[in-house]
C-alpha cells in the first residue's frame, strides 16, 4: 500500500495569497490533494452502502433458513459462499483501502501541506506583522490551523460520506421490507439532524473562543520563557506568574463554556440514540406479531438500529469536533491570512551584483502616522566605495533609514535607489543579497556555530567559515565551545538566540556571518557596541579589511569607531542637520561637536540623549 503515500506532493506551492473566506481558504490550503479527497469520498460512500447490504443479507439468510437446514443449504450453497466472500473479502478490502487513504495519504499529507503553505506565506510578511504579535502565538496558529483543517476535510469526506450513504442505504433496505419501518427511521433521522443543526453552531463559536484563548496562553508562556534572563535580573517571576495565571484563567473560562455546551449536546444524543432500537425493533416485532413481517425483517431492523445508533454517537462526536475545528481554523485564518504588506513588483528585477550607489531622495516614513520617529524628507547620496556614518540621538531616524534601505518597510514618500533604480522594482531577496548587515541585537539560531555563520552564504565551505571566523576574531573561542550533547567547536549548538555566548561573542559570530556573505554593501548598526576594548581593536581591524572596496553605512554611538569614516551625517528628527568629516564637524562646533565633548569612554553622554 506504499503507493498511497505518494498520491500528492506535500511540498507543492500554493497559488497566490490565502483567501479570507473559509471555503476559499480550504481550497487554497489543500490544492493539489483534491483528487485523493474525492477518491476517499467515493470509497466512503461505497463502504457506507455496504452496511445496508450487510443488513439485507443477514435478513435474507434468516428468512431462507426458516425453510429448514436441508432445503436451505441445498438451494443456497453458492449464494452463501458469495455472502461469505462479501463479509470476508470485499468489505474488508474496501475498508483497508479507505484506511490507507486516511492514515497514509491524507492524514499526514494534508497537515504537512497546510503547515508548509502557511509557513511560506508567514515568512513573506513584513517586519511590522511580526512586531505586532507573539512569535509563539504565530507558530501555534500555523500548527493548530493546519491540524484542525486536515481533520475537517478528512472527517467531512470520510466519516460524513460514510454516514450519509449508510443512512440512505438503511432507508432503502427498510423500505424494501416494510415502508412503515423506513418512515420510522426517517422521523428519527429528522430529529437527529435538527438536534445537530441546533447545537453545532454553538459548539463552533465556543471552539473559536477556546482556540483564541489557547493561542494567547501559548504566546504568553513563550514570551516569558524566551526572556528568562530579564525575568530573573529584574526579579519579576511574580509578575510573570500573574500574567500566566490571567491567561490560564481566560483559557479555563473558554474551555468550561465549551465543555458545558458539549455535555448537553452529548446527553441529548445519547437519549436519541437509545430511542432508535425501540422504534425499529419494536415496530418490526409489532408487524411480525400481526403476521405482516418475517423474522428476517426483525433481524435486519435490529442490525440497522444498532449500527445507526452506534454511528449516530460517533458521527455526532465527529461533527462536534468538526465544528470545533472549524472554529479553530477561522481563528487561525484571521491571524495568518492577511496579504503581504511588502511584495515584489510583477516585473521585479534581479540585476548583477550592485556597484553600490545608494540614494535617499526626500524620503518620508512615519510608521503610518501612528507613532513618532521615522524620517522627514531625508536625502543623501552614498557613492560606490564610500563609507558613511549616521549619528544622532535615539529616535533621530538612523535605524529607520537602514530598515527602509533593506526594504523591511516601504517608504511613505520619496524613494530609495540602488545604482539608479528604485529598490521597490528589485526582488526583495536580491536586494538583501547585495547587503551584509551586522546589527546591535545579534540574531543567532539554536544551531551550530558553523550553521550560524553559513547563514551568510550557505554554499560556502567549512574552510571559508573558519577564515571568516578568524577575520572576526571568533575562531579562538569557537574552538573551545561544547554543548550539552557533547558537540564541540564549530559543531556545538549555541542555545536559543545564542544564549550560551557572551554579548561580544554573539556579535563576533554575526560579524563572521557578514564577512562570509561578501556582499558589495555593508551595513553596521552598533557592530562593536558589545565588545571589550581589546576585542574591539581586533574586530575593528577586521572591519577595516571588510570595508575595503565596499559601500558602507554605519550607525554608532561610540563616536571613536566612526571617526575615520569618509563622511558623517548628523541626524535630528528624521533629517540631516550636519554633514562632513569628523574634523570638519568638530571645527564647526555644532551638534556633533557637542556629542563628542560629552562622551564618556566613547559614548554619547546622557545629557545629549535626553
Amino acid at each position: 500500500m506504499r503507493w498511497s503515500e505518494r498520491l500528492f506532493d506535500p511540498y507543492a506551492p500554493a497559488r497566490g495569497a490565502p483567501p479570507s473566506s473559509l471555503a476559499a481558504f480550504i481550497r487554497w490550503m489543500f490544492g493539489g490533494a483534491w483528487p485523493v479527497v474525492c477518491l476517499l469520498a467515493t470509497l466512503s460512500v461505497v463502504v457506507g452502502l455496504s452496511e445496508a447490504v450487510a443488513a439485507w443479507l443477514i435478513g435474507w439468510v434468516i428468512d431462507e433458513a426458516a425453510a429448514g437446514p436441508q432445503v436451505f443449504f441445498a438451494a443456497n450453497g453458492l449464494v452463501l459462499a458469495a455472502v461469505a466472500g462479501f463479509f470476508l473479502l470485499l468489505r474488508p478490502a474496501l475498508m483497508l483501502l479507505s484506511s490507507a487513504l486516511v492514515s497514509r495519504s491524507l492524514g499526514p499529507g494534508l497537515f504537512h501541506l497546510g503547515v508548509w503553505r502557511l509557513h511560506r506565506h508567514t515568512l513573506g510578511q513584513s517586519l511590522r506583522f511580526f512586531e505586532d504579535d507573539f512569535t509563539g502565538r504565530l507558530a501555534q496558529k500555523q500548527m493548530q490551523t493546519s491540524s484542525a483543517l486536515a481533520e475537517v476535510v478528512i472527517e467531512l469526506v470520510g466519516s460524513f460520506s460514510f454516514a450519509i450513504a449508510a443512512a440512505l442505504g438503511a432507508l432503502f433496505a427498510l423500505a424494501g421490507a416494510d415502508y412503515r419501518l423506513s418512515a420510522l427511521l426517517l422521523v428519527w433521522l429528522t430529529a437527529y439532524v435538527a438536534l445537530v443543526v441546533y447545537f453545532l453552531p454553538r459548539v463552533r463559536a465556543c471552539s473559536r473562543r477556546r482556540a483564541e484563548a489557547r493561542a494567547g496562553l501559548s504566546g504568553r508562556l513563550v514570551d516569558s520563557l524566551s526572556h528568562m534572563a530579564t525575568v530573573k535580573l529584574f526579579s519579576q517571576a511574580g509578575q510573570e506568574e500573574d500574567e500566566a495565571r490571567g491567561a490560564l484563567g481566560r483559557f479555563r473560562a473558554a474551555a468550561l463554556a465549551f465543555g458545558r455546551t458539549v455535555q448537553m449536546f452529548r446527553g441529548l444524543l445519547a437519549l436519541l440514540a437509545g430511542l432508535l432500537p425501540v422504534l425499529l425493533v419494536g415496530g418490526a416485532l409489532w408487524y411480525w406479531n400481526r403476521g405482516e413481517a418475517g423474522p428476517g425483517v426483525i433481524a435486519m431492523s435490529g442490525f440497522l438500529a444498532m449500527r445507526i445508533s452506534q454511528m449516530s454517537g460517533w458521527i455526532s462526536f465527529t461533527a462536534m469536533n468538526l465544528f470545533a475545528n472549524v472554529g479553530t481554523v477561522e481563528d487561525g485564518m484571521h491571524t495568518l491570512s492577511p496579504p503581504h504588506e511588502i511584495v515584489d513588483a510583477a516585473d521585479a528585477a534581479t540585476p548583477p551584483d550592485a556597484v553600490g550607489t545608494i540614494a535617499f531622495e526626500d524620503v518620508v516614513f512615519q510608521y503610518g502616522k501612528e507613532r513618532g520617529g521615522g524620517l522627514n524628507g531625508f536625502s543623501t547620496l552614498v557613492r560606490p566605495g564610500e563609507k558613511v556614518a549616521l549619528v544622532g540621538r535615539s529616535g533621530a531616524g538612523k535605524s529607520t533609514a537602514l530598515s527602509l534601505l533593506l526594504r523591511l518597510h516601504d517608504v511613505e514618500g520619496g524613494r530609495i535607489t540602488l545604482d539608479g533604480g528604485d529598490i521597490r522594482h528589485l526582488a526583495q531577496d536580491h536586494l538583501r543579497g547585495q547587503i551584509a548587515m551586522v546589527t546591535q541585537e545579534t540574531a543567532l539560531f539554536n544551531r551550530s556555530a558553523l550553521d550560524n555563520i553559513l547563514y551568510g552564504r550557505p554554499e560556502a565551505t567549512r574552510e571559508d567559515v573558519i577564515t571568516a571566523a578568524n577575520d572576526a576574531a571568533a575562531h579562538d573561542f569557537i574552538k573551545e565551545l561544547r554543548d550539552h550533547k557533547g558537540r564541540e567547536g564549530y559543531d556545538a549548538h549555541l542555545g536559543e538566540r545564542g544564549v550560551k555566548l557572551s554579548g561580544g561573542q554573539r556579535q563576533r559570530i554575526a560579524l563572521a556571518r557578514a564577512i562570509l556573505k561578501d556582499a558589495p554593501i555593508l551595513v553596521l548598526d552598533e557592530a562593536t557596541a558589545a565588545l571589550d576594548s581589546e576585542t574591539e581593536e581586533a574586530v575593528q581591524a577586521a572591519l577595516e579589511r571588510l570595508m575595503h572596496g565596499r559601500t558602507v553605512i554605519a550607525i554608532a554611538h561610540r563616536l571613536s569607531t566612526i571617526a575615520h569614516m569618509d563622511r558623517i551625517l548628523v541626524m535630528e528628527a528624521g533629517e540631516v542637520v550636519e554633514e562632513g568629516t569628523h574634523a570638519e564637524l568638530l571645527a564647526r562646533g555644532g551638534l556633533y561637536a557637542s556629542f563628542w565633548s560629552r562622551q564618556s569612554a566613547g559614548f554619547i553622554g546622557v545629557e545629549a540623549a535626553e
